[in-house]
């Protein structure tokens, strides 16, 4: 009988916009997805900053307090560090579902690009891209130099989804929380997982 891992690998780099991260996890959870979460040295000091969120050091400890703010069951959430080569993500015979860099940095974006496999988040897309398995990097910069546009077209013909961090007005949002739903909300439809955030458009309110 064939195997097939079910998880959702989420990764979390530098980049302006790591709320899109966590929320992202946090909406996973509460849809009753494993989730794999590798968030790089860089990610680790940008969720304070951005979000106030007193992250702790270690892995596990990572994973006890984020699976207690999102109310994750038992093993329901995993953490991984940037070299554990043996996490199930780093190799294509147990390859989660899918995977999601959010945010997207372009020195990830780079790596990704050019097959670098430097670290633990680098080598699992790297794995999604050569099992055909569903890859989402949702890019965090502005402007766009050329290099980043190249590395995004490389990408994409390759059947990668980018997708850029700009969320939408024309629901209306009241705050900073729904234009992140907005981001998260095209993040799980592409994923496709079943969620409630947000009216569609054409939809009712």
């Amino acid at each position: 009988m064939s195997h097939l891992n079910s998880a959702v690998s989420v990764a979390i780099t530098g980049a302006s916009g790591s709320i899109y991260g966590l929320r992202t996890v946090e909406a996973l959870i509460a849809a009753g997805r494993e989730v794999y979460l590798m968030v790089s040295r860089a990610g680790r000091i940008v969720i304070p900053l951005e979000t106030g969120l007193p992250l702790p050091e270690g892995t596990q400890d990572i994973a006890e307090f984020l699976s207690e703010r999102f109310g994750a069951s038992e093993g329901q959430l995993r953490v991984f560090g940037d070299e554990e080569w043996t996490a199930p993500a780093a190799s294509g015979s147990n390859a989660p579902q899918a995977m999601v860099i959010v945010p997207c940095s372009m020195g990830t974006l780079s790596a990704i690009a050019s097959g670098a496999s430097d670290n633990l988040t680098e080598r699992a897309a790297d794995v999604m891209i050569k099992e055909r398995r569903p890859l989402l990097l949702v890019v965090r910069e502005t402007p766009y130099s050329s290099i980043h546009l190249e590395n995004m077209l490389k990408l994409s013909r390759l059947g990668v989804v980018v997708m850029p961090a700009s969320p939408g007005f024309y629901n209306r949002p009241q705050g900073v929380g729904e234009l992140v739903d907005f981001m998260v909300a095209r993040i799980l439809d592409h994923l496709r997982v079943e969620h409630q955030l947000g009216s569609r458009w054409g939809g009712s309110s």
